[in-house]
């Protein structure tokens, strides 16, 4: 599943690519046909992200386009005059020179105000947003006894954070997984949250997640993860060496999702 810095990444390039334009909408596939025809010949509404959803608003209109793109969701957008339509198209946007295909999508639906405001405060806060307040999330996990994997996953708890994002940043603070939030430290905390603050804001402007510190890169463990596991300390790299002290990667599943972790540099004190 797409983590928050793709749907900001997105609502960036929706904004540059149609904003102060007058847009046509359609749904090919019929799915969302009343809400294509209420933006349908309107200026592009400012695209927002929060967490993993994304809001347009919709002008002459307080409702907002909600879309969540779940596992399988795509928002294509090209730079071309026509493009025929291909595949199920839940949302088409168009004007002279760009296309923009919704595929996919967990959710494309018109929301009005009151379940705006709903979908948001069930929401914790976003690390890419200006208004994101930490202690609120500090609050959440200061006060649960479930595992600090488990709640870096939660949406309620952080908006965004994904099982990439969450694998890292465990190991980058030599948090063990199975810590129990309340078992953390304020200062911990704290530096886990302006990490991922600045890790999210490196994903919104390369396109990917880059987690490994430059020292990390270099060395004999370094080079072994060339080719598997991509730009990671420990996601996806299970009986791979840890790339700071040799330890093989260790796997499981917590919650329906994979884990990995080193057992040496996140090894419970």
């Amino acid at each position: 599943m797409p983590e928050g810095h793709t749907l900001h990444r997105l609502a960036r390039t929706l904004n540059r690519t149609f904003g102060s334009h007058v847009v046509e909408s359609s749904s090919p596939q019929g799915r969302f046909t009343a809400g294509a025809a209420l933006v349908d010949g309107t200026r592009f509404g400012r695209a927002q992200a929060w967490g993993k959803h994304l809001l347009v608003g919709v002008e002459g209109s307080q409702d907002m386009v909600h879309v969540h793109l779940g596992l399988y969701g795509k928002f294509a957008v090209t730079k071309v005059d026509d493009l025929p339509v291909v595949g199920q198209v839940r949302w088409r946007l168009t004007r002279p020179g760009a296309v923009a295909d919704l595929r996919g999508p967990t959710a494309c639906e018109l929301l009005a105000p009151p379940a705006v405001d709903i979908l948001l405060d069930r929401l914790g806060p976003d690390p890419l947003r200006k208004d994101a307040d930490p202690d609120r999330a500090w609050r959440r996990i200061h006060a649960s006894r479930a595992p600090i994997a488990t709640l870096l996953m939660d949406q309620a708890v952080i908006a965004g954070i994904g099982n990439v994002y969450r694998a890292e940043l465990l190991f980058r603070h030599g948090v063990d997984p199975a810590l129990p939030g309340r078992g953390l430290d304020e200062a911990t905390w704290a530096a886990m949250w302006d990490d991922i603050v600045e890790l999210m804001k490196i994903g919104v402007s390369k396109g990917r997640i880059l987690t490994v510190r430059p020292e990390d890169s270099r060395g004999p463990a370094g080079r072994a993860r060339r080719g598997r596991g991509g730009e990671s300390y420990v996601y996806r790299r299970t009986d791979l060496p840890c790339l700071v002290c040799g330890t093989p990667v260790a796997g499981s599943v917590l919650g329906g999702r994979n884990l990995f972790w080193c057992p040496t540099c996140q090894h419970r004190r």
